[in-house]
């Protein structure tokens, strides 16, 4: 299997970020980790080697980014309008530095978003806001408004609210959007959701799901037996669904 390290400095970042490319050719994914995970974790889980067939043959090719959830989205020390703010610089270093080198990678402009856990709402939030760059998007195990408290999962907003919190919240943005122009680059995408029947974030699942059908964007909503929210799930997942 073809497996490449990439590390250079972020100067919209201000740090080192690091990325595995898994494969040769074939669909370019944009692989977001769990909550605060690390760009190896997929690798370290077995979900890559769940996956070789497919990336050896050429079908697949998986960029697994790393995450600075720790400095935005959970960095509760932070006032939640810097927590958004540097969630955003993320979002333009995966747009401006990330998505070209998987360009230049596979010769194509068309890629794929997915990831589990808070790694799918990243996958939802950048899909959902330029669906123009991708035509797929997979997500397991996901919630996708962060402002909501779900059981033992806070807002991670902590009631702050504003704009940028709005445009970056899917279950949000999303039910008001009538832009009938991105609404048809929305619906053009193949749109897959997966949950577990016990986990916390089922409601949230449901309720995107209901948000999606009122805007006529077709997707597949999938509940899996039990919690479903582990490694051993999501590698059964990626098999299935990527």
């Amino acid at each position: 299997m073809n497996r490449e390290y990439h590390k250079w400095y972020s100067s919209g970042l201000g740090k080192d970020m690091e990325l595995l490319i898994f494969g040769h050719a074939g669909r370019s994914v944009l692989f977001f980790p769990t909550r605060m995970g690390r760009f190896y974790e997929y690798e370290n889980w077995g979900i890559i080697e769940a996956l070789a067939d497919r990336i050896n043959s050429g079908e697949l090719q998986l960029f697994c980014v790393d995450s600075i959830d720790a400095e935005s989205l959970y960095n509760h020390g932070a006032h939640p309008q810097y927590r958004i703010y540097r969630h955003l610089q993320y979002e333009q270093y995966l747009l401006q530095e990330v998505l070209p080198l998987m360009r230049s990678k596979s010769g194509t402009n068309d890629f794929e978003a997915a990831g589990c856990s808070l790694g799918a709402y990243h996958a939802a939030n950048i899909a959902f806001k330029h669906p123009q760059l991708f035509n797929k998007l997979v997500c397991m195990s996901g919630r996708y408004d962060l402002t909501r408290p779900l059981q033992y999962f806070r807002d991670l907003f902590d009631g702050y609210h504003n704009q940028d919190v709005y445009f970056n919240m899917p279950r949000q943005f999303m039910a008001n959007l009538d832009d009938e122009n991105l609404l048809e680059q929305v619906r053009r995408l193949e749109i897959i959701l997966t949950i577990g029947e016990t986990d916390p974030f089922k409601p949230d699942n449901y309720e995107f799901s209901r948000v999606l059908n009122s805007k006529g964007v077709h997707h597949q909503l999938y509940a899996w037996n039990g919690y479903a929210h582990a490694p051993r799930s999501w590698k059964k997942m990626a098999q299935l669904y990527l």
